[in-house]
């Protein structure tokens, strides 16, 4: 792990990817330098393994172009937001140092998605406060907070306080969510039916995304919420 610009968050592996990779590649073709943290494997989905969507989570990671992903070891569905949890995640943001970080959803139709925004969210504050310690092979960590911390929105539709055009990404968005093969549609699939594994479901990502682009004049934007309002330097930003 390495310092990085942005550092965005997801309780399984793929969450990045279906919600805000428009964004993390936006920002990489910027000059800014971007990771991705997973909770957890992924281990009690219902289509494929833990092994098979970390092999999946790296192939999506050299597509994206990130400078670090790392997986922890919280456990999928039973995570609590307890010392461990906290302290786990507080290494990695004090590692990598994350201006902004991008956290999942604050309500979704997967439990652990909603759980996971709270725990990122209390995460991001005590990462700064220097009386929690936490160490790295050994060495103490120094307090850091990010300046930022938006939620990305995932399957339930929330309105966004603000979305960012990704109308140039779209397509290796795409790409980066297939990585995932396992998780989404394949005819010659002889594994359970889930309600992202049917051939609609990526194109109901892409319409909503639509829709939010429509809002701004492009064709395609990912949307974000906020618990606290962002500042900008002048209205022009807003633009």
């Amino acid at each position: 792990m390495q310092k990085v610009d942005i550092l965005a968050i997801g309780v399984h592996p793929d969450d990045v990817e279906l919600s805000c990779s428009g964004t993390i590649l936006k920002h990489i073709s910027m000059g800014k330098s971007c990771a991705i943290l997973d909770l957890t494997k992924g281990e009690l989905g219902t289509r494929g393994s833990a092994e098979l969507r970390t092999v999946e989570a790296e192939n999506s990671a050299k597509l994206l172009g990130l400078t670090f992903r790392e997986q922890l070891d919280l456990k999928d569905v039973f995570f609590e937001n307890n010392e461990y949890s906290i302290k786990e995640i507080c290494k990695v943001i004090r590692a990598c140092q994350p201006e902004i970080i991008l956290a999942n959803a604050i309500d979704d139709r997967h439990p652990d998605h909603g759980r996971a925004a709270k725990l990122i969210a209390d995460a991001c504050f005590y990462a700064g406060l220097s009386k929690i310690e936490t160490q790295l092979n050994g060495v103490k960590q120094a307090a850091w907070r990010p300046k930022a911390l938006y939620h990305y929105i995932q399957d339930h539709y929330i309105h966004p306080d603000f979305v960012v055009d990704v109308t140039e990404y779209a397509e290796k968005k795409r790409e980066s969510i297939m990585c995932f093969s396992s998780q989404f549609f394949d005819p010659k699939s002889a594994e359970p039916q889930t309600p992202i594994s049917s051939p609609e479901f990526i194109e109901s990502l892409f319409a909503k995304m639509s829709i939010w682009g429509r809002a701004i004049g492009v064709k395609y934007a990912e949307g974000f919420t906020v618990a606290r309002y962002p500042g900008v330097t002048n209205l022009f930003d807003l633009i």
